[in-house]
């Protein structure tokens, strides 16, 4: 397969606002692919050369594709420079001046070469392996038409940019190899307990349907995880579960899911990146508390080892470093309390109900001073929930996490549902919680801000039709570093057009493709004639809108924009709010 077609795809891809039109173009792609060629063509797609777990990133730095492009165009970086300030795109750069000067291909450059040749140079690491890296790209731009420099050069700076999203691509696979849509919830179940949809694909164009069916829960291959709807009030949580709930402390550290196989482990992050290097004393801890074979899942935290007491979630991020040294482990002493398991001597347990789940986890676990359960209270009336979530916050809790005891109570990898249920509370503002938000735009600012922005346009997930749709223009509560990092991360990801998943009344100053989380704060949720969350639900030609919202400082790279907090929670904690109020 040319790797032509594939740029062509993307370019076309590049410039539609429509998610249907986007959904079809990769049902025609998916289509046109070889059956051995449909998992790389499914990684190249979202960008990556292996699914996130898997760590393999290209390393390859935008200064060193400039030195690529200048060796194979035998100009001066300089040069490629100036025409990189005028288009603001690398790969709109690159493609331009290979017009220029009428660069020839070598050669028809394949997908299985341009896979196999950026998987070397992820691969390639230690002595002189920039150097490995840069031959190795520089054979490939040789051989690009002016259409494939441009994406060559995106995905090998991780800015391709065409923002598909995993449904997306499941709607498309399931259009493109079963003729419906309505297969997408057994794809989306093999996705949701392997995070490779490469391989998901892969299995669905070899064995067909009843392939997928067959996939099994792995240990090396992260879980997706299960995510809780937020409320308020707690006879609401209490009502919605039913009249009885498994209160558990939400702890304010990290969630981990953790493999273990023997003697290898493999912890993952929320993200589903691999994180093991980060806790080699928490595995430790693990090997002598733990069964030999499981995937689990528990909240990291950092402790004051004489008082056992939980110190700030801002203590744990000094454990984000390449190298954990013993200096880390003394200065940040890490506990584990354990919530969840969902696998166990080769058993799948994510589809037995919680209470089943937790019993196995009390009768497998050997709990000592660094690795417990998460504190847990079966509750049946207001007032035990109330006192049990005071003591929680007593003890240095964000809160709880009530969690349903019916039968139908199983791990829903992947999705939010109010079979789990946070109940948090801020007490510095009328809103309930704080919402996780996804940056979709900017607004420019004014007087010391002219020419750079001055707000953030933040908007809502919304599940059901893979859009992010608006909730609030944001401005206050950052710091004058806070505008330079974001404007640091958000470069990388500016496009010149709405994105197709986003939902906006509002026209930005600037666009960028839904990828950071940020936590926002707020006096409380209103109605609104321009913020689409929640549009026609609660009143017609009307959506939600966050009043008076503000920057917290906490940046949720542990998210993907799609665990941002949902259309659905706003509609809930505006209706709770109205409640609380009457």
């Amino acid at each position: 397969m040319e790797y032509q077609i594939l740029a062509e795809f993307y370019d076309f891809l590049e410039k539609t606002t429509s998610r249907i039109q986007m959904t079809n173009a990769l049902v025609e792609l998916f289509k046109k692919t070889p059956k051995d060629l449909i998992d790389k063509v499914v990684y190249l797609s979202i960008g990556r050369i292996a699914p996130e777990y898997t760590g393999l990133d290209y390393n390859f730095s935008e200064k060193s594709a400039l030195k690529a492009l200048s060796s194979v165009l035998g100009i001066s970086e300089h040069e490629i420079q100036k025409k990189l300030i005028e288009t603001g795109d690398l790969g709109d750069a690159g493609k331009i001046l290979y017009e220029e000067k009428g660069i020839k291909p070598q050669k028809k450059l394949t997908v299985e070469e341009v896979y196999d040749t950026l998987r070397k140079i992820a691969e390639t690491t230690g002595y002189g392996s920039t150097k490995k890296k840069m031959d190795l790209f520089v054979s490939l731009l040789k051989k690009a038409s002016p259409l494939e420099v441009k994406f060559l050069l995106r995905t090998i700076t991780e800015r391709l940019r065409l923002g598909i999203g995993d449904n997306t691509i499941m709607d498309a696979l399931a259009v493109a190899f079963t003729g419906s849509k309505e297969s997408r919830a057994i794809i989306e179940r093999a996705y949701n307990i392997t995070s490779d949809l490469g391989y998901v694909a892969s299995v669905l164009v070899k064995e067909g349907l009843e392939g997928v069916k067959n996939i099994k829960i792995q240990i090396g291959r992260p879980i997706r995880p299960m995510l809780a709807e937020r409320m308020a009030i707690p006879s609401f949580i209490l009502q919605k579960l039913g009249g009885k709930a498994g209160a558990e402390y939400k702890y304010d550290g990290e969630r981990i899911q953790v493999h273990r196989k023997g003697d290898t482990f493999y912890l993952f992050s929320r993200r589903l990146e691999n994180i093991t290097h980060q806790f080699p004393d928490l595995i430790e801890f693990l090997k002598k508390a733990t069964p030999e074979e499981y995937i689990l899942e528990l909240e990291a935290v950092v402790i004051d080892p004489s008082s056992g007491a939980i110190r700030p979630f801002q203590d744990l991020m000094n454990r984000r470093v390449k190298y954990v040294t013993r200096f880390h482990i003394m200065m940040y002493p890490i506990a584990g309390f354990l919530f969840d398991i969902m696998y166990l001597n080769g058993e799948d347990l994510t589809l037995k109900p919680y209470p089943e789940r937790r019993q196995i986890l009390e009768k497998v676990v050997k709990t000592t001073d660094r690795i417990n359960l998460a504190a847990r209270k079966v509750v049946d009336n207001v007032d035990d929930l109330e006192r049990f979530f005071l003591e929680a916050i007593e003890n240095g809790c964000e809160g709880l996490v009530c969690k349903s005891l019916q039968p139908d109570s199983i791990y829903q990898a992947g999705k939010r549902g109010f079979l789990w249920i946070k109940y948090k509370r801020d007490y510095k503002s009328h809103l309930a919680d704080t919402l996780d938000l996804v940056v979709v735009g900017a607004f420019y600012g004014k007087g010391q801000r002219a020419g750079k922005f001055g707000s953030l346009l933040m908007a809502c997930y919304d599940p059901e039709t893979d859009q992010f749709k608006t909730v609030c223009k944001v401005g206050t509560g950052f710091t004058e570093d806070d505008f330079n990092k974001l404007e640091e991360i958000l470069s990388k990801h500016q496009i010149d057009h709405k994105h197709p998943r986003v939902n906006s009344i509002l026209t930005a100053d600037i666009w960028y493709e839904p990828y950071l989380v940020l936590e926002i704060t707020g006096a409380e949720l209103t109605l609104s004639p321009v913020h689409t969350c929640g549009w026609d639900k609660i009143k017609l030609n009307r959506g939600l809108g966050l009043r008076f919202p503000r920057f917290t400082g906490r940046y949720r790279f542990d998210k993907r924009p799609e665990d941002a907090t949902t259309e659905k929670e706003i509609i809930e904690m505006y209706k709770n709010q109205i409640q609380i109020k009457v």
